[in-house]
């Protein structure tokens, strides 16, 4: 289970709409620089913080290209990469290179709860719920296996810049 970290600090996109001010395109929240703080925790091992920056653009096909450098505790920082597209309203797909196939994100009310799978059948649930001002959200991410959940993580995702 040595990625399951991988997958609890990743999915940071889709977190700029609040009840008050929803976004028509949420994926612009990740153009220009994000920034994202966590606690992991794993089964059987001791909690750690992840960090991550975001740099993110819009594509001519209207796709979301974003570039993470992931910072974790203990180990080298390394780059994650996304490329995540509507696929109708409320519903987007996409890639991410951490990610065994797949990412699905569902606007569910005012949250976005994002699904995918990583290398040793592990199952990831994420959800973003906006926060007041549209400039950030909680996350809040549970990773399975067999159906036992065997990692957790909650942070904040914040824009740092526009893009």
């Amino acid at each position: 289970m040595p990625r399951i970290q991988l997958a609890i600090a990743a999915p940071f996109l889709l977190a700029a709409a609040t009840p008050s001010t929803a976004l028509q395109d949420p994926l612009r929240f990740f153009a220009g620089r994000t920034e994202t703080v966590g606690m992991v925790k794993v089964l059987l091992k001791k909690p750690y913080r992840s960090h991550s920056f975001g740099q993110g653009r819009i594509e001519s096909d209207g796709s979301l290209l974003l570039v993470q450098r992931v910072e974790e505790e203990g180990k080298p920082p390394h780059e994650r990469r996304w490329r995540v597209r509507e696929a109708t309203p409320g519903r987007w797909t996409g890639t991410m290179s951490d990610a065994a196939g797949p990412v699905e994100i569902r606007k569910v009310g005012e949250r976005f709860r994002f699904r995918f799978t990583m290398k040793g059948h592990l199952n990831v649930e994420q959800w973003l719920t906006p926060l007041p001002g549209a400039t950030a959200a909680r996350t809040l991410t549970k990773i399975r296996k067999f159906g036992m959940t065997v990692g957790t993580s909650e942070g904040t995702v914040r824009k740092l810049t526009g893009g």
